[in-house]
């Protein structure tokens, strides 16, 4: 497994940010020992932790397309990517790695957000779109790779786990005493609520966009 987390805005990043993101990254470096990633820009900063499994070389992350203006933060692995890679390099893609990472970005720019319904395997990502100014969040259809996300003003929190959103110190650890009969009684919340209010889970099979208006 891998972790992911990061903070974006529709307006532009506080000079504290990349620091809270740095923070975000470190609380879950179990889940990812063998590297850290950051990429930041004005309105983003997107962490990695990573487990290195395919391409133990490159494949480093936060990684970007040709000319750099899309970025994903991924957790997971897509079991059809060989296939498509086949098909996105027929399209003109050039990679730079072996990384199944690679192709989420490649099938973005290639199918925009229905890339999603290509791919074959468990996973949660966000991909960050500079250019357009907008996050993409995904999560895998049976909701095997964890995706929490909250907001802060003008700010979109998100990570594989809630105590990297709290960590950024932008959301207050307030619990969520409205869940509490359902998660004594079943261990698990079955919507969106999570036991902190204001922190939520990306339900398996869909998706979030923010993006400036």
């Amino acid at each position: 497994m891998c972790g992911i987390a990061g903070i974006v805005s529709s307006a532009r990043l506080q000079a504290d940010t990349h620091d809270r993101a740095l923070a975000m990254r470190q609380v879950v470096v179990h889940r990812g020992p063998d590297e850290a990633g950051l990429h930041a820009d004005d309105y983003a900063a997107l962490a990695h932790r990573r487990l290195s499994i395919v391409d133990l070389s490159a494949g480093h992350q936060p990684l970007s397309n040709e000319d750099g203006h899309i970025w994903v933060t991924y957790n997971g692995e897509i079991y059809n990517h060989a296939d498509l890679r086949r098909e996105l390099e027929a399209r003109g893609h050039r990679y730079r790695t072996k990384s199944d990472t690679e192709t989420i970005v490649h099938a973005y720019e290639t199918w925009g957000d229905a890339c999603v319904t290509r791919f074959r395997g468990m996973f949660a990502f966000a991909i960050w779109d500079d250019r357009a100014r907008r996050l993409l969040l995904v999560r895998d259809r049976l909701g095997i790779k964890p995706l929490y996300w909250s907001r802060a003003g003008d700010l979109l929190i998100f990570g594989s786990e809630i105590k990297s959103i709290l960590a950024s110190g932008l959301v207050p650890a307030i619990a969520n005493e409205a869940v509490l009969p359902e998660v004594l009684s079943t261990r698990y919340t079955s919507g969106t609520d999570t036991l902190f209010q204001g922190i939520h889970k990306l339900l398996p099979g869909h998706r979030l966009v923010f993006e400036h208006a």
